[in-house]
């Protein structure tokens, strides 16, 4: 059974997944892994682990990118464990704090070598959009946004 815990970034299971998901990027990203390292900080942010009998398989992150949105950072799931539903569960809690919160809107950026991440934002209704921030220009990268309710 999947349950997910609203925690924070001194989260040891969080931690844990994202060394695993920082070395799946580091052979993704390539080159170009180090200016993505600096731009995915976990410093001080809300983190949501999701445990299948007790043992974390999943995380996903939010922090403040405007007065109206939260950024969705440091989404990971188990490699044998993807298709199941648990990123779309941790992003659903995500986006559900972020409207507890007071946000009005969701965005993210994800990488053009994960297909299988732009295909999940696109089921759960995120919209593509101009590259934001440090990602404008950044050929690999591709922005999204949902507005929330």
């Amino acid at each position: 059974m999947l349950t997910l815990k609203r925690t924070n970034s001194n989260d040891t299971d969080f931690q844990t997944l994202v060394r695993s998901l920082d070395e799946e990027l580091r052979i993704l990203d390539g080159d170009d892994h180090v200016f993505y390292g600096q731009l995915n900080k976990t410093d001080d942010i809300d983190c949501v682990v999701a445990f299948i009998d007790n043992k974390p398989v999943g995380c996903g992150a939010i922090r403040e990118f405007s007065n109206e949105s939260m950024e969705i950072k440091r989404m990971y799931t188990l490699k044998d464990l993807r298709g199941k539903g648990i990123a779309s569960a941790i992003v659903a809690e995500l986006e559900k704090w972020s409207d507890e919160l007071g946000y009005t809107s969701c965005v993210l950026e994800t990488g053009k070598r994960q297909p299988w991440a732009i295909s999940l934002y696109k089921s759960l209704g995120y919209k593509e959009i101009p590259n934001y921030g440090k990602y404008a220009g950044v050929l690999n990268s591709v922005c999204f946004e949902k507005k929330l309710q």
